[in-house]
């Protein structure tokens, strides 16, 4: 709670050097004016160059604009004011407006958001995009007041892959006994489990030199169902293709196997205190310009994805296996779909408005 207050203090302090007014200058978008802005902060972990915060960055301008200046986004990247779970406990507790996350983080608040975290949920990038699009999800979005946040939209993330050094993964058979570090979430690591493989678990920032040394330095926190590694070997892991030349994984890891096995949007959630401040007419401003950052988003999505995939072919000498058995995965993970249905009621209900979108 010192480390909040702390963070509120500093936070303050820069929102009144930037606005010449209190911490949030005006309180409603119907008080709010030019010359006294609602100021809504927003924090999240991506560097300045990452196309979700440039997504982020165009979602702010047009809201300024639209507004005529009454509505400002104020946006801390970099993980300046701490990680993504921080940043969600800041927002719950009205230190900060606006933040971004990868939407199974948000299952501590609201248990259907496990939903995005399970494996083969969409068959395809375009079923994916239009799931997501669709009236459906924007209603389950705006949905969870009552869980004191509400999701204005999502940047996808791509399809999630498993590479390795040198091992091709074509069926769950190859992961078997195999360390692969998954993201911090209960559902990637059950994932793992069903696979045959091991999941650790660890932050994407010590991804690389834990590939790296083939070692993981030191003890880092993991949730109970999660393998707790303490300088242990890791094989492999997981993500999309760009991590393989924004982060260097493509240094050593020489082989990506196209599985796909998920498909984890981000999302920009808004705290339910200052969304209820705001007025119908600009919550609906604010709506259009958020969806319309994902629009912007996704071509430069697909533009990132191709240029990593050729970087990574051409200077790293990686090798994209597509001979992969989806099919096998597929089956390997149905098990676990039916149990996270039985034991999180919000997930068969999430499943089912996915499965009505026509």
């Amino acid at each position: 709670m010192r480390k909040i207050a702390a963070i509120a203090a500093a936070l303050s302090l820069t929102l009144f050097s930037l606005t010449g007014c209190t911490q949030s200058g005006a309180k409603t978008s119907a008080e709010a004016t030019a010359q006294n802005p609602l100021v809504l902060t927003l924090a999240h972990g991506l560097s300045e160059t990452h196309t979700v915060h440039i997504a982020m960055t165009e979602f702010a301008n047009m809201v300024e604009e639209r507004t005529n200046g009454r509505i400002q986004v104020q946006i801390f990247p970099n993980g300046q004011l701490g990680s993504e779970n921080e940043n969600m406990e800041q927002l719950m507790s009205g230190v900060i407006s606006m933040t971004k996350v990868s939407a199974p983080g948000l299952a501590t608040y609201n248990e259907a958001y496990h939903t995005f975290g399970l494996p083969y949920i969409f068959d395809s990038t375009e079923d994916f995009y239009h799931v997501m699009d669709s009236d459906q999800m924007r209603d389950f979005f705006l949905s969870s007041g009552d869980d004191g946040f509400v999701t204005l939209t999502y940047y996808t993330s791509g399809a999630r892959s498993f590479y390795t050094k040198n091992k091709a993964i074509r069926k769950p058979e190859d992961l078997k006994g195999l360390k692969i570090r998954v993201q911090d979430m209960k559902s990637q690591t059950d994932m793992m489990k069903a696979l045959g493989g091991i999941p650790v678990a660890m932050s994407y920032g010590d991804v690389y030199t834990s590939l790296q040394t083939g070692l993981i330095s030191g003890q880092f926190a993991a949730p109970h169902w999660a393998v707790k590694a303490n300088y242990q070997d890791i094989d492999g892991t997981e993500n999309n293709e760009t991590a393989l030349t924004t982060g260097k994984h493509g240094e050593i890891c020489k082989v990506y196997s196209t599985d796909q096995h998920a498909m984890i949007p981000d999302v920009m959630v808004m705290s339910e205190k200052v969304w209820k401040n705001i007025s119908p007419e600009d919550q609906q401003i604010i709506l259009e310009a958020a969806r319309e950052s994902t629009e912007q988003h996704k071509i430069a999505w697909d533009a990132a994805i191709d240029q990593a995939i050729e970087e990574a072919k051409t200077t790293m000498g990686v090798e994209f296996v597509n001979d992969v058995d989806k099919e096998a995965f597929r089956e390997a993970t149905s098990g676990m779909i039916s149990d996270y249905c039985e034991q999180y009621p919000g997930v068969k209900k999430l499943l089912d408005i996915i499965d009505s979108v026509e």
